[in-house]
Order: structure tokens, then sequence, then C-alpha cells
């Protein structure tokens, strides 16, 4: 779907270069995370790849089309969520989301009451969004993302600004997105988002990408092979994974008390990241 090969970009008047030489792939379908913290070139990245900004240097194709070569029909193919919303806020949702539909040529007319619906707004359709929370307005500028029905959808911290329980909601409609074969690049700073969604994430610092694969294979090959058994008596050991079942220490610890937890040491996604950039997301 996406092939990015030695993209590099500068901003006018920087001295420096924001990407410096990024090689990628974004398959079909998949649900890719750029990870990083503010000021690793993320946004940037999107922005290019949106045709925001132009004057980027290196190879970038979609749909086996050189990114430079798309015309407007470009815009009928993505789909757009911001980090910050940007809506018309003296018109209603409806209406903000009726104006955009009309910049598109719809494969379907689509059923707005349920696209507010999916994410908790129906009450809101036809109140002017300046009366919106940050929180509702995020899930407005989801579902505007994804009204036309868009082949390729571009997330910008898609759960920035949510609650627990609305954040969940749109985690879950991304994976309903992505079973209908859509591909989605979502850019983040929360590893535990990237975590429930991607496929596969790359690590950006500094306008450099350090690694690319699966959360799960990140965790598992910078973390410890190994259980850690805590019993309700507050004792806790820590046993290797290989053949557990046959081992004799791990076999006579948890005959000593009730077990109050047993859980895997594989890393999280957090230490991964300062394993592998030597930084933490915080700076």
């Amino acid at each position: 779907m996406i092939q990015v090969k030695d993209l590099k970009f500068q901003y006018p008047g920087s001295d420096s270069l924001t990407l410096k030489g990024l090689d990628f792939n974004i398959e079909q379908g998949e649900i890719f995370g750029f990870l990083g913290p503010s000021g690793a070139g993320k946004s940037t990245v999107q922005k290019i790849l949106y045709k925001i900004l132009s004057g980027y240097k290196g190879e970038v194709m979609v749909k086996n089309k050189a990114l430079n070569k798309w015309g407007k029909d470009y815009f009928e193919q993505i789909g757009v969520g911001f980090e910050l919303p940007n809506h018309y806020l003296k018109l209603t949702g409806k209406e903000n989301l009726d104006l955009f539909a009309s910049f598109y040529k719809l494969k379907s007319q689509r059923n707005l009451e349920q696209l507010f619906e999916q994410v908790d707004l129906l009450d809101a359709l036809n109140k002017p969004v300046e009366a919106y929370s940050k929180g509702m307005k995020m899930r407005l500028n989801f579902i505007r993302a994804i009204q036309h029905d868009p082949d390729l959808i571009y997330l910008d911290e898609p759960t920035s600004g949510l609650d627990p329980v609305n954040a969940q909601k749109i985690k879950q409609l991304i994976l309903e997105l992505k079973a209908k074969g859509k591909t989605i690049f979502i850019t983040t700073h929360s590893m535990h988002t990237a975590d429930e969604l991607c496929d596969r994430v790359a690590f950006i610092v500094d306008g450099e990408i350090r690694i690319i694969d699966s959360p799960q294979n990140l965790k598992t090959k910078y973390g410890k092979e190994a259980v850690n058994v805590k019993l309700k008596t507050g004792e806790n050991q820590e046993f290797p994974l290989k053949e557990l079942g046959c081992n004799t220490e791990f076999l006579q610890f948890i005959k000593q008390g009730e077990i109050n937890r047993i859980h895997t040491m594989e890393a999280t996604l957090d230490e991964v990241f300062i394993n592998v950039t030597g930084k933490s997301l915080g700076v």
C-alpha cells in the first residue's frame, strides 16, 4: 500500500533535517504505528503522506504510484484524523459532516446518525460544535475522517483527550475498519494504544527509525522468558518458561500457599522503547 525509501525533509529556516532518510513499508489491511516522543518527526511523516507538506527528498509510493504523481483524486482515497480538532464551531456536528462530505464523490450515502451513534454523539448531532467538549470534538474528528469510506486512513493521536470509555470505543472502531480491509497509519506516543492496535510499530527518535517489528515480537525479544509467581503470603519468585511444568522448584513453590498472581516477564513497549532508543517518551 505504502512504500517509503530514504525519506528526508527539512523545514524552511531550519539548520538540520527533521527526517533523516526513513525507510518503511505499510501493507494493505495493516495497522502500522509510528511511536516516538514529541518532535521526533511522527506528524511530519504523516503530513507528507497526506500531501500537506511538499519539498521532501526520497521516494514515496502509494498504491504503486508515486505520491507526487497523484492529483486531487488522492484525497478520495484517504481519510485524515488530525491531532487537534479543526471544525467550524458555529455549525452543528451534522452540518460539519455534511460540508466535508460535499468535498468527496461518496461511494455510498453514509448514514450520519449511525456514524454519530458509533462514537456516542447522537445526542449532539444538531448541537453547535462550539458547545462540544474536547473529547466530543475528537470523536467528531474521527467520524469525519472515515465518512467517505477511504481505503487508507491516517490517524494522529486518535485517543488523545478521550476518557477511557470513549478511547476504547475508538480503538474498537479502528479494529473494525481493519477487519474491512482498511489500511491504517497511526502516530502516537501512547505505547498502550499501539500495543492494543498495531500489527507493526516503528520507533522514531530525532528523525530516524530505530526499529520496526510487531509489538509482541519486541516485548518478547527484550523481555525475559520467565514467569513471576506471587503467593498471597507476599512471597514471589521467578521461574524460566522452558519446561515450566516439569520444574520441581516451581511445583514446590506453588504448593506453599495460595497463588495471588502469575504473569510473564515480557517487557512492556515503554521498556522496549527505552532499551532500543535510550530515551523515554517524556523527552
